[in-house]
């Protein structure tokens, strides 16, 4: 059960959260939005493929994916035409237990309300949920199979070929021992793991699927002289900046789990709403810490458990009170900072909890009115990041690029997927609309 420890995946706000993070923003209209859902909803996406034996034809998959549908109870999990699957089971990532499971046909799928479009000729991985799924909350769960795929893995010649377009939008693809990247189609990450594998790992921010093909060839080194060493704490040596550490340079961005929403309010307020979702898996840990950023002011902080829907108690307090209090964060927070803390009953071996923090910020460095112009400066140092301007504006600059949707109450949507391991530097623009004739 050690590796359900380290399965994290994102999952959408409880009501409360909403609520409160809302209770001070100068505009209702310009608060935090959730998407409604009818049918069968999921969000966060992230899949590890395991190659086997290229001979088998076979790879194996652990599927982390956050059912979002208030009141559900079951989640459905397409097998994937062409592909033979075996081996399944399900956990509930919470907990880190296995879960009830069956698979049914496209057919039977359709008798749940949640699937009334279900591919009648497709079948489904039918999973119980360890619980409803909370309004505004999720039901996380990991979904492991083997898929045998002689046309998405095969052998050309001496080199492996996984030639397979991925919908979901953060994967990994992990090589058996011996074998290099010799081509690669879509721009990833180079990483090995811990038992010397070698792996590829990317994030595909674009709409549709990502055309993924794979090439590999014996080559690498094999047993205990592939293991690699130890990341350690070395920044780089380039001017004019030191840059990142080496771990954090090196760490897998597709599989990281914090996401960050800000929801502009109107400039002259200098003020925007934001929600930040973490996944606590650190065993013995028993408190999140959130450190105010220099230069902004927070007010009304809140924070869940949105695998429950529970609310959690916010204290602030500096970064001396947060040590004598004994409450365990996981990591060390300078004396003089000024801190969030949110506790919570202390995380025992194989359990995870998502949490999300919920805030309105003032810094009028980084969000200020320029003449006509709305200026957003900030930097955001999450993989997964999404800026909504306050309704009335159109975006006008936006030097990092983004993509872009508008919501139903007519704000625009700009999400900034960083796939490098140094922070986005937002440097964003908007001027208010005209009515239209």
């Amino acid at each position: 059960m050690k590796l359900i420890t380290c399965l994290k995946v994102a999952v959408t706000c409880s009501l409360a959260c909403y609520s409160a993070a809302n209770a001070e923003a100068p505009q209702a209209k310009d608060g935090l939005y959730f998407p409604a859902a009818i049918g069968q909803t999921e969000t966060d996406e992230y899949t590890r493929y395991e190659l086997l034996a290229p001979e088998t034809a076979s790879f194996k998959i652990f599927y982390e994916v956050s059912a979002t549908t208030p009141g559900a109870k079951f989640f459905y999990n397409p097998i994937r035409k062409g592909s033979a699957a075996s081996d399944e089971s399900v956990y509930d990532a919470m907990l880190g237990k296995p879960l009830h499971f069956e698979v049914v046909s496209g057919a039977q799928a359709r008798m749940d309300a949640l699937m009334p479009d279900a591919d009648l000729a497709t079948n489904y991985i039918k999973v119980t949920l360890a619980r409803p799924v909370p309004e505004h909350g999720q039901g996380r769960v990991v979904i492991v199979k083997t898929y045998k795929d002689p046309k998405s893995y095969y052998l050309d010649g001496k080199t492996i070929v996984f030639n397979r377009p991925l919908g979901v939008k953060r994967n990994k693809v992990v090589l058996p021992p011996g074998y290099e990247v010799v081509g690669l189609t879509v721009p990833s990450q180079v990483l090995t793991e811990k038992d010397g594998r070698i792996a590829i790992s990317f994030l595909h921010a674009g709409t549709g699927e990502a055309p993924l093909v794979l090439k590999a060839a014996k080559g690498a080194q094999m047993g205990a002289a592939a293991l690699p060493k130890p990341l350690t704490a070395q920044r780089s040596w380039e001017s004019p900046f030191t840059g990142e550490t080496e771990q954090e340079r090196l760490a897998e961005r597709a599989h990281q789990d914090r996401v960050i929403a800000y929801f502009l309010q109107q400039p002259e307020t200098h003020a925007f709403s934001l929600y930040h979702d973490y996944t606590e898996s650190r065993t013995g840990v028993s408190g999140y810490a959130n450190v105010v950023r220099e230069g902004s002011v927070a007010s009304r902080p809140s924070a869940s458990i949105l695998d429950t829907g529970e609310q959690l108690k916010t204290l602030e307090m500096s970064g001396a009170e947060l040590t004598a209090s004994k409450i365990n964060v996981g990591e060390a927070v300078a004396p003089t900072a000024r801190v969030v803390v949110i506790p919570f009953a202390k995380l025992l071996e194989g359990q995870t909890l998502r949490l999300r923090i919920a805030e309105t910020y003032t810094a009028p460095a980084s969000y200020r009115l320029e003449g006509e112009d709305l200026v957003f400066d900030r930097s955001l140092g999450r993989p997964r990041n999404a800026v909504i301007l306050p309704s009335g504006w159109y975006c006008t600059f936006s030097a990092a690029p983004a993509t872009v949707t508008q919501l139903p109450d007519g704000r625009i949507r700009l999400d900034y997927w960083d796939d490098r391991p140094e922070a986005v530097d937002v440097l964003l623009k908007a001027r208010r609309r005209i009515s239209a004739e």
